[in-house]
């Protein structure tokens, strides 16, 4: 879960504890006090203060990032079965003709489904560079709900914009997503977040610029991934359960809109 971040406090002096002259919003999760960057530590949920790290006995370990390898585990998996039977990627890819005919469990199997081992590659690589450290920040029901949310928002984008013909595959919108989680979070907690910036830049440009990727998918992860990692990180601790809540349910309700709207325009045109 992600740890409680008071709001701003016009006459409090919201500076770290170790550090007075270093401004700051972020409390450590366990005493409370502001801390900058460089007393800030990694925590099972969250970051703790380098004395409350200090006072943890030495059998306390960090949270292992089990989400983050049961995801890349089930993409491996996926591929595996894929170069074994031939048909599975065909049955399981996101075609929009096969959706608005009924098969809407494209929209999410699709995200695992990979054309080649390189594609599979670069996305696990992605998963595994910034999976661990947003599953820590945010609690491992919260980044499995954006990881789900941001892979579905780049398939919604894929079904409402992509030619008809197009059939696409991969972990890339939730990749996205969590790209954009990155930097929404590590602003939050006022870390160095350019390295995620630049990553951000670099794919959009590679997105735009080699043909065959789906920008529809990449796109719409990365806005998804944007709007409910603010979601999660920003709310004001009195209303943050009912912020996130809310959003997620409302994210979620906006793609069945934009689902049904896509496919009764399909079923208009050409029938079931």
């Amino acid at each position: 879960m992600m740890e409680d971040v008071a709001s701003p406090d016009p006459v409090e002096t919201q500076s770290c504890y170790r550090h007075p002259g270093r401004v700051t919003y972020v409390r450590c999760n366990r005493c409370d006090r502001y801390m900058c960057p460089d007393c800030m530590r990694a925590a099972p949920v969250g970051h703790q203060c380098v004395d409350c790290v200090r006072e943890q006995p030495r059998t306390v370990r960090m949270s292992t990032p089990v989400v983050t390898y049961v995801l890349i585990a089930l993409n491996v998996g996926a591929f595996l079965v894929e170069t074994v039977s031939a048909n599975v990627r065909r049955e399981l890819v996101l075609w929009a003709p096969a959706v608005a005919d009924g098969a809407l469990y494209r929209l999410l199997t699709s995200a695992f489904m990979h054309y080649g081992v390189i594609h599979l590659l670069f996305n696990m690589w992605a998963l595994w560079l910034v999976g661990p450290p947003l599953e820590a920040w945010l609690g491992r029901l919260r980044f499995i709900t954006l990881y789900g949310l941001s892979a579905l928002g780049g398939a919604v984008f894929v079904y409402t914009l992509a030619p008809l013909n197009v059939a696409t595959a991969g972990a890339s919108g939730a990749v996205f997503g969590l790209f954009a989680a990155t930097f929404v979070v590590g602003r939050r907690l006022n870390l160095d977040v350019r390295w995620a910036a630049a990553l951000i830049v670099i794919n959009l440009v590679i997105t735009f610029a080699q043909p065959g990727i789906s920008w529809q998918a990449h796109i719409g992860g990365l806005i998804t991934g944007a709007l409910v990692s603010a979601a999660y990180a920003y709310p004001p601790r009195q209303r943050r359960n009912l912020v996130q809540v809310a959003v997620t349910i409302a994210v979620v309700v906006l793609f069945v809109i934009l689902i049904h709207w896509r496919t009764a325009d399909l079923v208009a045109q050409f029938g079931r």
